[in-house]
């Protein structure tokens, strides 16, 4: 048997690397200034820094290693708790927020995250469930991209970094959205009506792209 998060967890945990590799090559191989990423565990986060790390270290980007910044939801947020408390001790939490994909009350990788964001120079925040649904919405309206809780989490703490001065305007930032809407659309179903009504059949749904009425 193989379980993600216990035996395969060294594999998946690498896997996040590609995170990093992609953001430089996006950028035509070259880092940007700050960096601001969802935690939940924080194996994504840490190991997003080590490939920053493993680029600069084989000469393969220009620039130093960004500022990392992580981001969650208040209704569980360990580790942004640990960092507000100036500590590197993260108390478990039962979790509580629309943040389904973040929540992980005893996150494994809590202690490298403060870490990793220390290092930097950056910071853990952590916003309500009000303000995730907010950044679902700004990230759709301003991009044309839904993303699911974990992308309304970065963006809406993306949002008070700048506000607090932690993310300066004039600096290049990437917002880390790793998951599709469509995972948690019962997160916004009650903030959000349907944009069409239809029967679940093909020829309905062919008629609607048409402009055509369905029943």
């Amino acid at each position: 048997w193989g379980f993600v998060n216990i035996n395969l967890r060294p594999f998946y945990a690498e896997g996040s690397k590609t995170i990093g590799f992609e953001i430089a090559e996006q950028l035509d191989w070259q880092l940007p200034d700050h960096v601001v990423a969802p935690v939940a565990s924080g194996a994504m986060f840490t190991k997003i820094h080590q490939a920053f790390g493993e680029l600069v270290r084989h000469g393969l980007v220009d620039g130093a290693i960004p500022r990392l910044s992580g981001a969650q939801a208040t209704g569980c947020s360990p580790v942004a708790e640990a960092f507000e408390r100036d500590s590197f001790d993260v108390r478990p939490q039962r979790p509580a927020t629309i943040a389904r994909s973040l929540a992980i009350g005893n996150p494994a990788d809590g202690y490298y995250a403060l870490q990793t964001a220390r290092q930097t120079g950056g910071v853990i925040g952590h916003v309500s469930d009000d303000e995730v649904v907010a950044g679902i919405r700004l990230l759709a309206e301003t991009e044309g991209v839904f993303a699911e809780t974990a992308g309304g989490v970065t963006v809406a703490n993306l949002q008070r970094f700048v506000e607090q001065g932690v993310v300066d305007r004039g600096e290049r930032v990437v917002a880390v959205i790793s998951g599709n809407g469509y995972k948690t659309i019962e997160a916004v179903e009650p903030h959000l009506g349907p944009t069409y009504e239809i029967t679940p059949a093909l020829e309905d749904l062919e008629a609607r792209l048409r402009g055509e009425p369905t029943p």
